[in-house]
């Protein structure tokens, strides 16, 4: 052992009463027994150690400390006086039980040496007196005297013995409170005579906690409004209780009970008591702190703190009872709807929102929302491109929720308009585009002509074509690369068919195509049958400045994840508050632009202004120019008609190397040829309008109320929830595969025969 440490040996026990602690304080002893010091407080300067009611370490029942601290203490500091050994003994602590190691057996030179503080005999104990004195008793177990120990894993923490002391010599203490946790109280499962509860629902849960916790299975012999009766569930344990109803008052109370097993308990590891309810309540407050707490979590938490093993279905039914109140159930917020689309349209004026339901029975079948703010920033200042993507509800009924967006000046997703449907199919896409037809029609002063783009499949055509007839309709390239992958996973080919849907020319996307048809003949021709028309740059007639995919679901991914599980109404709220919140967001961050285009633009310009530094340029007239390069050639550009050979200035709105080398030449200012949605105030003007909050549901007959016109009357319709649930299992991950894109299976060739149509594990053929 160290020297100038004080330990209480392993055999000792070192107990503190309920809701004591141990800590290290101002003005108080540190005492062996009544009134006696063990250290000159005047020599502590006043540090000691102090024992009260408001700290609170903890240590679990039946564990001890068998080390209190180590504390290296300087003689000319702490000397033991020869009138406080006597004292040792007059409590019991005889002389030969204080060990002094590298002291003489001559106590009288005690004080010329260093010492270490006593080490305790055994069968010793450190106690607290009522006075909240650390005091030494004698042969006796303290616990019995507590009501309750202190919990398991706990340290009592001290300072080291280098920061102890302080230059001067004395004794440094850190905070009167170094660490502070509560001491949580044990549940109280004794039974007794007497024993009241608030009323009988009380007295069961009070009854079924007890049972689970002494691990015994209870059995209800009566329960009703006055009386509850009930037995121990082992066959001949005369364990039993009897409660009633006090009268006058709900208050229930125990008038009898035998409170002696035979039984010794369950040996399963399941639980009678342990229903879906106790479940729910065992994990409440955590499902409230954290509302993502998995099944298999709330199952391993049950078994680590009670013992008990139960099925995942009971777990995740005690969730969901408790998220059913906490958030609201799904049925009634179906029935809500109609009146939240009031909210919205009272709280946003412009917006769109309109809910329907089956005529014959009033079943949920689609809902539609568009917030005005959103429409005029699509209308006024992004580009005339509308992507269209849907996904399935995690919910606990089906439905699909389909998106309407546009691409704002920076290039992200600008929501436009949200659907939900019962299910996805050509009627319900053939009534969201007819819905968001209408919404651009009466806020439009001139139609826009649209690009639209989506994955193609035949109930989008069909309605495409149906409501926007004069729109350009093109593939979605992510969904387009994701059905071409699983045909041919080759990432070479993947990079080649990229390529091709970016060529600018249809001379350069020949060239890609003929690559592809080197490496993989099938792969060429799985692409050729799809018209070019649809997704290929180089020959599409609409213009899609630069934006080859419409991936939503992928960009809004952050927003859905969460949302799509809820009830529908808190599912649109946090899809609501998540547009609200962006569009202030973008806001504040274009205020900090000073330039004239958004940042990705501004980028591109500069890349084009460093190319155009090495081309050559011959003016033809005040708008037309030749424009030569080294490794490209020559091209025209037409500053007037904003044009170029290559098609670059075109197809992606902003001028290329080209037509910055020309613009340039007659020192025009290269920034203003570019299209008005990249520009850093189209950028504002799309997010100028503010998303407004809804209010609480508490709220909404009262506001209803208010906001019903004179003569109007306030029709009841009560809308139900959707036909079909959610089927059990994980959901299946398809997208559905674009129309015309080539279906045809790879042709395979046996290694064995040299045949078509079979592998070599399936060949039969003869050898």
């Amino acid at each position: 052992m160290a020297k100038h440490e004080l330990v209480i040996r392993p055999n000792q026990d070192f107990s503190v009463r309920q809701n004591q602690c141990v800590g290290i304080g101002h003005n108080a002893s540190f005492v062996l027994g009544s009134s006696h010091d063990l250290l000159r407080s005047e020599q502590i300067h006043d540090y000691d150690l102090l024992i009260g009611p408001s700290h609170d370490h903890e240590l679990g029942s039946g564990h001890h400390i068998h080390e209190l601290a180590t504390c290296q203490i300087q003689a000319n500091d702490l000397a033991l006086q020869h009138d406080n050994l006597h004292k040792f003994e007059e409590n019991g602590l005889n002389m030969d039980q204080i060990n002094y190691p590298d002291a003489k057996e001559d106590h009288t030179n005690v004080e010329e040496h260093d010492h270490q503080l006593p080490v305790v005999a055994q069968n010793h104990e450190f106690g607290l007196r009522d006075s909240n004195e650390l005091t030494l008793v004698e042969n006796q177990d303290l616990q019995d005297n507590l009501s309750s120990d202190m919990q398991q894993n706990q340290e009592m923490s001290v300072l080291s013995a280098s920061d102890m002391f302080s230059q001067q010599q004395q004794l440094v203490v850190g905070p009167p409170v170094l660490q502070s946790r509560p001491l949580f109280p044990v549940p109280n499962y004794e039974l007794t005579v007497g024993k009241e509860f608030s009323n009988v629902q009380s007295c069961r849960r009070a009854l079924r906690d007890a049972a689970i916790a002494l691990r015994f299975e209870m059995q209800t012999i009566k329960s009703d409004k006055t009386r509850f009766t009930a037995k121990c569930a082992s066959e001949g344990c005369p364990w039993r209780i009897y409660a009633a109803k006090l009268p006058g008052v709900p208050t229930f109370t125990i008038r009898t009970i035998h409170d002696e097993h035979t039984c010794g308990g369950i040996t399963h590891l399941g639980h009678q008591q342990a229903s879906v309810q106790w479940v729910a309540d065992a994990v409440a407050e955590r499902l409230k702190e954290n509302p993502h707490y998995k099944p298999k979590e709330i199952l391993e938490e049950i078994h680590r703190v009670h013992g008990i093993t139960l099925s995942y279905k009971q777990a995740w039914r005690g969730k969901e009872r408790i998220m059913a109140a906490v958030r609201g159930s799904f049925e009634e917020d179906y029935r809500l709807l109609p009146q939240y689309c009031d909210m919205i349209r009272e709280t946003n004026p412009g917006s769109i929102a309109l809910v329907y339901g089956d005529p014959t029975d009033n079943f949920f079948q689609r809902l539609f929302i568009s917030f005005q703010a959103s429409i005029y920033g699509f209308l006024n200042a992004c580009r005339p491109l509308i992507g269209l993507d849907n996904t399935r509800l995690k919910s606990k009924y089906l439905g699909t929720l389909l998106f309407a967006c546009g691409f704002d000046g920076d290039g992200a997703v600008f929501p436009l308009a949200f659907g939900v449907v019962d299910e996805e199919n050509d009627a319900n896409w053939m009534w969201f585009l007819s819905e968001l037809h209408y919404l651009l029609e009466i806020n439009a002063e001139n139609m826009p002509r649209l690009t639209i783009l989506s994955d193609r499949q035949k109930g989008i055509v069909d309605a495409v074509e149906a409501n926007f007839p004069t729109a350009f309709h093109g593939f979605c390239m992510h969904h387009l690369i994701d059905s071409f992958q699983k045909e041919f996973n080759s990432s070479i080919l993947i990079n080649l068919f990229w390529e091709a849907a970016l060529a600018l020319t249809g001379l350069d996307f020949e060239k890609k195509i003929i690559e592809i048809q080197e490496i993989s003949p099938e792969a060429a021709t799985w692409i050729r049958n799809i018209p070019p028309r649809f997704w290929a740059t180089a020959h599409f007639e609409g213009t899609r400045l630069g934006h080859l995919t419409a991936n939503i679901v992928e960009c809004l991914n952050s927003w859905i994840a969460e949302a799509s599980g809820l009830p529908i109404i808190q599912m649109m709220e946090c899809i609501r508050r998540q547009l609200m919140t962006c569009f202030n967001e973008r806001r504040e961050t274009s205020m900090q632009w000073t330039g004239i285009l958004v940042p990705p633009a501004e980028r591109l310009v500069l890349e084009a202004v460093e190319r155009a530094r090495t081309y050559q340029v011959f003016k033809a007239n005040e708008a037309q120019f030749e424009v030569k390069s080294h490794n490209e050639g020559a091209f025209g550009v037409d500053i007037r008609s904003r044009s170029c050979y290559c098609r670059g200035w075109q197809l992606r709105g902003l001028p290329c190397a080209h037509a910055v080398a020309a613009l340039l030449s007659c020192r025009q200012n290269v920034r203003r040829f570019t299209e008005s949605y990249f520009t850093v105030a189209s950028y504002r003007k799309a997010y100028s309008q503010t998303i407004h909050p809804v209010p609480d549901k508490a709220l909404w007959k009262e506001m209803s109320e208010q906001f019903l016109k004179e003569g109007e009357k306030d029709v009841e319709f009560i809308l139900k929830p959707p036909k079909s649930l959610q089927p059990p299992g994980r959901p299946r991950k398809r997208r559905a595969r674009a129309e015309n894109a080539g279906r045809a299976k790879r042709v395979v060739h046996c290694s064995r025969c040299n045949q078509a149509g079979h592998f070599r594990s399936t060949c039969t053929a003869p050898i």
